[in-house]
């Protein structure tokens, strides 16, 4: 698998991207939720009530409740005794039920804010700088996953030029040992050479065996992190890019595009909504509302009291408040302060990580050039090493140890591409500019195994 296809499968299937993906989405349906704080709410309600006893009202609970109710009263009981009437029968008969002893009652009710201090509109930004936060984490996450790709891919690169260059070691000193046996037997050798030669393959062999199980290792986390049931195994090959652009160029872009300092601005943003809800505390708030009876009882009480309908607008302005409004303030303010300074040290931070990163990938490249005419050096000392012991002119040591400098040599130069790698990468990511890694990639000078 190419490292593009595997950048892709990892966009896809990465659980730290997906868990990502989805606070976006929650984020996202938290701000759709807010643009509903301007809507009116409607709610339809309705009751049973059940009274112990009917409620009624007679003559006399009125003259009672009168200042002059007596005087009253004998005005009443006069002209109920000219019909022929009884002062009881009189207050009997105009006594009323003003309700039921089973009520039912349901209604339609309505509140719509039209002004809030600004709260609700607060309340939105925040929602807007929460889903921002979050479309940042995604990205900030992206460029881990991308960093970690790296790493276990051309680290799987790196393994397998290691076991090759362990096997080749090997192949040689086998060679060696074969061609000891035979000078041994015609006598051009002691016995105590074709020994090292033996003792020196059967180590090589150890450190082949090594580097095999390095790069299983290697192969198996790469799979694992592609989610792969099946062994991945890495089709590119290390590479260099020679043509870097000047540092101040990936310094610039990483300050315009880095996630973490957009996620401060996010944080900000929802800071200073926290702000506006503070000063919305000394605002008044205004708001219409309203009620429809859908169904009442057929009595007095509902008839004479309870209107089919109403409308009104209210206002309400907190003049003492126990939650600390000054105190909350002050501390929302203190909140956009701090992100202040973090973005400030941040960008500093930044500046730093990218110039260290920068310089490793150049001091890797100069590591892999410099090392170039180590590896011609050690290519001819095994070729004279080896010509040499065949004429008795050096030991089995002095092979072995021929061979071993040219492996060092070469993994290390190895090394040295797979640092340049990865600090390529780094310097790429946080500027969130992954694509151009693939195009360096394309461009580049490979390493083949």
């Amino acid at each position: 698998m190419s490292f593009a296809d595997a950048w892709k499968r990892v966009q896809v299937e990465n659980d730290a991207l997906l868990a990502s993906r989805a606070e976006v989405e929650h984020a996202e349906h938290k701000q759709s939720a807010a643009k509903s704080l301007y809507l009116p709410e409607v709610g339809l309600s309705a009751s049973y009530i059940y009274l112990d006893d009917d409620v009624k009202i007679s003559p006399d609970d009125i003259f009672d409740s009168m200042p002059a109710g007596d005087k009253v009263k004998s005005m009443f009981d006069m002209i109920g005794g000219g019909m022929g009437l009884s002062p009881a029968q009189l207050n009997k008969g105009l006594t009323s039920t003003i309700a039921e002893r089973d009520n039912l009652t349901s209604s339609l009710t309505a509140t719509w804010p039209i002004y809030t201090g600004g709260r609700i509109t607060a309340a939105q930004d925040i929602a807007a700088g929460q889903v921002d936060e979050a479309q940042y984490g995604h990205k900030l996450q992206l460029i881990s996953q991308f960093e970690h790709l790296v790493r276990y891919y051309f680290g799987a690169v790196l393994a397998k030029q290691v076991y090759t260059t362990r096997l080749s070691v090997e192949e040689g000193l086998k060679k060696h040992r074969d061609h000891a046996v035979l000078l041994e037997q015609q006598g051009q050798i002691a016995r105590v050479e074709r020994m090292q030669s033996e003792a020196s393959l059967d180590k090589a062999v150890v450190e082949r065996k090594k580097a095999g199980r390095d790069l299983e290792i290697a192969r198996v986390a790469l799979s694992r992190m592609l989610k792969s049931q099946e062994l991945i195994v890495p089709a590119d090959d290390l590479f260099l890019y020679e043509d870097l652009p000047p540092l101040e160029v990936f310094i610039k872009k990483t300050m315009n595009n880095y996630p973490a300092l957009g996620m401060l601005d996010a944080k900000k943003e929802q800071a200073s909504g926290v702000v506006d809800i503070e000063k919305g505390k000394y605002l008044p708030t205004v708001a219409l509302f309203g009620n429809v009876n859908l169904y009442e009882e057929d009595d007095l009480l509902n008839k004479a009291l309870m209107p089919d309908w109403f409308l009104g607008v209210g206002v309400s302005l907190p003049l003492v408040d126990r939650s600390g409004r000054a105190e909350q303030l002050s501390a929302a303010k203190s909140t956009v302060k701090r992100i202040d300074h973090l973005e400030l040290q941040a960008r500093s931070d930044l500046s730093v990580l990218v110039e260290q990163a920068y310089r490793q990938a150049q001091q890797a490249l100069e590591e892999y050039h410099g090392l170039g005419s180590s590896v011609k050096l050690a290519e001819e000392t095994v070729n004279l090493r080896g010509k040499a012991f065949s004429q008795g002119l050096s030991t089995s040591l002095d092979v072995v140890d021929a061979q071993l400098f040219l492996a060092g040599v070469k993994s290390q130069r190895a090394v040295a591409q797979y640092n340049y790698i990865v600090s390529l990468a780094q310097v790429l990511a946080v500027g969130c500019d992954q694509e151009s890694f693939l195009q360096y990639q394309n461009s580049s000078t490979h390493e083949r195994n």
